[in-house]
């Protein structure tokens, strides 16, 4: 087995579109239509295409049914020549002169990451961070249902986090295949976040995030996702003050951000 580190978000055994996830043209054309090219997605595409599902969710609240490319690129912090490349990837989409169908959008988008099929997700480690991981209510909205919480802490196994009671992570392996996971995530102390991690690979979880420090070690077919608060922080240190630097005086000022990771 063989880990790789990284800057930012790290992809470890990163898949290099969504057939080397597992995921058929057949499957994907299905979902997307049939008059849909199908074709890999660049994982920079994959990135922004959340992105864009995020903004189109917070435009269909308000009552948006068609966005143009300019307003969903400028929503997004990304270039409009960008935005319309990206969602080439989908087959077409807009309409010239008119815009794009938010709706429509968000279901193709939602088919193209898979979030059309549903996500079962587990968390080990129900500290500070895994308690505000599994009450976040961002999860159900995007596909995602968090269906178990393990720990090793005798204090919080049999207490409740809303309406899951948290289990022993020695059951973890027996509890994936019963909870039918798909996804799983780390939340537990560095020291004992790779015992864990080999834990889900060995009940046959495929995609993990992982909240560890340093990165953790899989097998290649196995996708893991780290997520480095303290890096993330540092990017934001560096904007920061390159920011300071070039306009002393801008106060109060809005900036829109395409990054990868949105802290619940």
């Amino acid at each position: 087995m063989a880990g790789r580190g990284a800057i930012e978000v790290t992809e470890q055994h990163q898949a290099h579109g969504l057939s080397a996830r597992g995921v058929t043209g057949a499957d994907r054309g299905a979902r997307l239509g049939a008059d849909t090219p199908v074709r890999d997605l660049p994982q920079a595409t994959v990135t922004r295409l959340a992105t864009y599902l995020r903004v189109l969710g917070l435009m269909a609240d308000d009552g948006a049914l068609i966005v143009s490319s300019e307003e969903l690129a400028t929503a997004a912090g990304v270039g409009s020549a960008m935005l319309r490349k990206d969602l080439s990837f989908l087959g077409p989409n807009g309409v010239r002169g008119v815009g794009y169908d938010v709706s429509r959008l968000r279901a193709r988008i939602e088919a193209a990451l898979g979030l059309d099929l549903g996500h079962r997700v587990v968390l080990v480690g129900v500290g500070s961070l895994g308690q505000a991981l599994a009450r976040y209510g961002g999860f159900g909205r995007r596909g995602f249902t968090m269906v178990g919480l393990f720990d090793r802490d005798p204090e919080r196994i049999g207490g409740a986090v809303d309406d899951l009671v948290v289990r022993d992570v020695a059951e973890l392996g027996s509890a994936c295949r019963e909870l039918g996971a798909t996804i799983g995530v780390v939340a537990t102390p560095d020291h004992s976040a790779q015992e864990v991690c080999d834990e889900l690979v060995k009940a046959g979880l495929r995609c993990i995030l992982s909240f560890a420090s340093a990165p953790l070690e899989v097998p290649r077919h196995v996708e893991i996702r780290r997520v480095d608060l303290a890096v993330e922080m540092q990017v934001l240190s560096f904007h920061s003050a390159r920011n300071a630097e070039s306009d002393p005086d801008a106060t109060g000022s809005t900036s829109t951000t395409n990054g990868s990771v949105a802290a619940p």
